[in-house]
């Protein structure tokens, strides 16, 4: 009788039922503080078994906003000096371009000067009397008009790589260029040196042209990408990727992408996009932050690891103190009494309750190991 009571305690099936559902709980509240809305807990966990993740370009890796790549001088004046003089001028305007260089200037703390008699060119550009210089900020088709010539390989670089080109003249002379593009996320290098550490591709989809899609997969160092996509074609281009045999993550903000956010095995919407993404989505980051892409893929790999930990010690143990309830080891003296049954079914369940909880101990980075940490720390 006392082997019968013995075994019952013992079989008694906290650990193995606690097991999984604690790692859920556990990961669910640490993913929520930490910005990471789960509303497909499926696909949660398919994201840790991902090959690529596809991203949207303009505000996915980049900004959406203009912002200047190079200052190209053409002449005597530096670059410090040539983005002066077109902060100045373009600090009267409220044009994307102008708001771009005049954000650059201020970044690089360089001083920018009040303009005098400021005008625009209507589709060209404008222009300002600064100092006791005319300064003019204009598109190529002005130079083009006046017949100016505005030579340098490094300016055709920049155009080649689908950057909108200023030039900036002084006294009606060329003396500097200056690039423009969507901005690049400082987060975004980080975000996918951290998905490849790991083994995932990184793919970008965007309706941007080929030169401008070239520009970004080299900055990146994207493994594959697609230009010039229209709305309707985001969902095909994520089957293709599918089609590689490849797991497949789609991340996206805008009511174009819901349909790859569907289509793909783990739809990821930033938070600041739209509600159809938002809907659309398995996952959503509170925080326009590509790192959190990173954070969701460790997290998700550390959770099963705490799962597959617990259903291991709740699998040995039974499999161990069952026998030695029954009394395999009787003929050796060796006879385990109620009392001790009882001690070890309450030991093995506080085991799996204190190895799901040390799913929060463990560090999950943003943009891998040496990224800024976020709350959510979940290696195993």
């Amino acid at each position: 009788l006392e082997r019968m009571v013995t075994v019952m305690v013992i079989t008694c099936p906290h650990a193995l039922g606690l097991a999984i559902p604690l790692v859920v709980a556990v990961s669910t509240s640490l993913s929520a503080r930490s910005g990471l809305l789960i509303r497909d807990r499926s696909a949660f966990e398919r994201a840790r078994e991902l090959d690529a993740v596809v991203f949207d370009k303009t505000g996915t890796l980049t900004e959406g906003r203009f912002g200047v790549t190079d200052v190209i001088s053409l002449g005597d004046r530096d670059e410090r000096e040539l983005l002066g003089l077109a902060a100045a001028l373009e600090s009267q305007s409220e044009h994307p371009i102008a708001q771009g260089i005049v954000a650059r200037a201020r970044e690089e703390g360089v001083d920018i000067r009040a303009p005098r008699r400021f005008r625009a060119i209507p589709g060209k550009g404008a222009q300002a009397t600064i100092g006791e210089h005319e300064v003019k900020v204009v598109s190529p088709g002005y130079l083009k008009e006046h017949g100016l010539e505005a030579p340098g390989d490094e300016v055709r670089r920049v155009a080649e790589e689908g950057k909108t080109v200023v030039y900036v003249l002084v006294d009606e002379r060329p003396a500097g260029a200056l690039a423009l593009a969507d901005i690049i996320r400082r987060e975004s290098r980080e975000a996918l040196a951290g998905l490849k550490a790991m083994g995932v591709q990184v793919m970008m989809l965007t309706g941007d042209s080929g030169a401008v899609a070239r520009w970004v997969a080299r900055e990146l160092e994207l493994d594959d990408y697609f230009a010039e996509v229209l709305p309707d074609q985001k969902a095909a281009k994520i089957k293709e990727v599918k089609g590689r045999n490849l797991r497949v993550a789609m991340v996206g903000d805008g009511v174009n992408d819901a349909p790859a956010l569907v289509e793909a095995d783990v739809g990821i919407a930033i938070g600041a996009g739209t509600d159809v993404a938002i809907e659309s989505a398995d996952i959503v980051l509170v925080r326009s932050d590509p790192r959190d892409v990173t954070a969701i893929l460790e997290l998700a790999r550390a959770t099963y690891r705490k799962m597959v930990q617990n259903l291991l010690w709740a699998t040995g143990y039974n499999a161990v103190a069952i026998p030695l309830a029954a009394g395999v080891l009787y003929f050796a003296g060796i006879v385990l009494s109620p009392a001790v049954g009882a001690a070890l079914m309450s030991a093995s369940t506080v085991i799996v309750a204190i190895n799901a909880k040390l799913l929060e101990r463990a560090r999950v980075s943003r943009g891998g190991p040496e990224g800024a940490g976020v709350p959510a720390e979940a290696a195993g």
